[in-house]
């Protein structure tokens, strides 16, 4: 199946400072979202968080943030992301937490662990979207970053809708959601919600 035919939608994601960043300086695993980086994620975790203390994503979620969370996540049957979210997020213990299956987008497909794990390499951008579409049947795919995954999806026209969570701080440096983007794209609003930790804003992409 190409990227172009239509089944369930594809949903894009992820977090930034106010100043764009969707890492903190020196993101890599054991520091996955850099210096200072986890507060991006105070949202997801309910309240600060450390790598060094027990942190479970979706534990303590605020109703603001719960409610954001559900609607993006709503129909979701499979994911896609990069190898950099993997690696620095430790492949998540080795299992991917979010159900379904997890296509990583990555050259070094030979890494790919047992099946059961949830996880799939694979290699090219339209590879591993049409991979996603396959695991997802009819129900969405959900792309989660990084950064440079958002910007292919979003350069291929292939996302219905995009979630950019907000986070209230100035990180000063990292990786950039729109670094080098030169596309131009409209949105519409569906829904905004707030919490002491973001500012959730779920758009359609307009076509």
């Amino acid at each position: 199946m190409s990227t172009t035919e239509r089944r369930g939608l594809v949903k894009a994601a992820i977090t930034v400072s106010l100043d764009g960043y969707i890492t903190g300086p020196d993101d890599r695993p054991g520091q996955g979202l850099g210096v200072g980086g986890e507060r991006l994620h105070y949202w997801v975790m309910g309240g600060p968080w450390t790598y060094e203390t027990d942190h479970e994503p979706g534990a303590g979620m605020t109703d603001a943030d719960r409610a954001y969370y559900d609607a993006l996540l709503e129909g979701t049957s499979a994911g896609l992301c990069g190898r950099g979210m993997y690696d620095n997020a430790g492949a998540w213990g080795g299992r991917n937490p979010f159900g379904g299956t997890l296509v990583v987008l990555t050259h070094r497909t030979a890494d790919q662990p047992d099946p059961g794990t949830g996880f799939l390499m694979v290699d090219g951008f339209e590879e591993a979207l049409a991979e996603a579409r396959r695991a997802a049947g009819d129900g969405a795919v959900a792309i989660g970053g990084g950064a440079d995954v958002i910007r292919q999806a979003l350069r291929a026209g292939v996302v219905d809708e995009l979630g950019i969570t907000t986070a209230p701080v100035v990180l000063g440096g990292g990786k950039r959601l729109f670094e080098g983007f030169d596309r131009d794209v409209d949105l519409k609003i569906l829904s905004v919600h707030h919490s002491p930790y973001a500012v959730h804003a779920r758009y359609a992409v307009v076509r």
